[in-house]
């Protein structure tokens, strides 16, 4: 075997022997075949709009503003686009529910209208005299079932329902390539490209009154977003060998953040609307203190008297609750083998 084969056949061994390190056909100790690769912790997923919300909620609570209960109803995507290879939708499906975190985030009360099923069943249980809130059946021994009563489930006074409407493909797009080298067909030849493309994607909703059915608040937004693509390869011919290099750098804005990012700022919109707050100068005068149950992640309405040491600021600390990280050390591997 010639010196070229030998240090071909020894690449190949060493790479099939660090492709065996990490997936192998026989099981771990802990009964698994791989580690999944990454690391990172979980994070708050804010907008440029999350810390309007928060303020808003801030705000209401500094002057004892009530907020009306909100109800969302579908916000659906009316776009139609569908990627090529029928894996599923370009928009995402669950704009309805970045509105009830962006509700939340703003201390807006709510009342679930979107997935009721659980409800209905207990009730249907319920007036069956097959539920109970007493000591376990059967073990305690005989139990009351639950009680219904007139006027027990809380009624909203508006409700938000719209769709996405718009997703624009390429609205405008610049780019150019270049080729050089040396004129001789085994001289040092290079090539660089850049792109930029500009897409966009609009929402609509509006704010119903529930009780008269009238449309009290119609709010419609566009958000651009850009992509960029840039890349550099190098051709050349060494000492009788051939080497081909290419290396590029591409980034899309998130269109699923952009969603998000329109539903947040009609919420605040319609938000600070229901609360009659003026306008953004009210936040200058609002204690950052005073919002103990909203923020970056949403709202909640806690279950005991322990603000202090968990409340929506402690909610987005992306260390807090995580093994090793708060510690500084290396988190144990979740699965796969050790």
């Amino acid at each position: 075997m010639s010196t070229a084969g030998a240090r071909i056949g020894a690449l190949l061994t060493a790479s099939s022997l660090a492709l065996s390190a990490c997936a192998t056909p026989v099981a771990g100790p802990n009964g698994l075949y791989a580690s999944p690769i990454g690391s990172a912790q979980v994070t708050a997923n804010p907008t440029p709009y999350t810390d309007a919300l928060v303020c808003i909620a801030q705000y209401a609570r500094q002057y004892n503003l009530r907020s009306p209960r909100i109800s969302v109803g579908r916000i659906s995507d009316f776009t139609g686009k569908e990627e090529a290879d029928g894996s599923g939708r370009k928009v995402t499906q669950g704009a309805s529910l970045m509105a009830m975190s962006a509700l939340g985030k703003a201390g807006i009360s709510q009342v679930e209208r979107f997935d009721t099923s659980v409800s209905e069943l207990e009730l249907k249980y319920a007036n069956n005299k097959l539920i109970t809130d007493g000591p376990t059946p059967g073990v305690d021994g005989p139990v009351d079932p639950r009680k219904i009563f007139s006027g027990q489930v809380a009624g909203s006074d508006f409700y938000i329902t719209g769709g996405i409407t718009e997703l624009n493909y390429n609205i405008r797009s610049t780019g150019g390539d270049a080729l050089a080298g040396d004129r001789d067909a085994e001289g040092l030849k290079g090539s660089f490209r850049s792109r930029v493309f500009v897409m966009n994607i609009a929402l609509d909703l509006r704010l119903v009154n529930t009780r008269t059915l009238e449309v009290v608040d119609v709010i419609s937004y566009q958000k651009q977003i850009v992509g960029r693509e840039v890349g550099l390869g190098l051709f050349d011919f060494l000492n009788g060998n051939v080497f081909d290099i290419s290396a590029g750098s591409s980034a899309l804005e998130p269109v699923q953040l952009a969603v998000r990012s329109l539903v947040e700022r009609a919420v605040v919109e319609m938000s600070a609307n229901l609360y009659g707050m003026p306008g953004p100068q009210s936040c200058m005068n609002v204690d950052p203190l005073g919002g103990g149950t909203t923020g970056a992640t949403g709202g909640f309405t806690p279950a005991y008297n322990n603000l202090g040491t968990n409340n929506a600021a402690t909610r987005a600390d992306p260390n807090r609750w995580n093994d090793g990280r708060a510690t500084g050390d290396r988190p144990p591997p979740l699965r796969g083998r050790y």
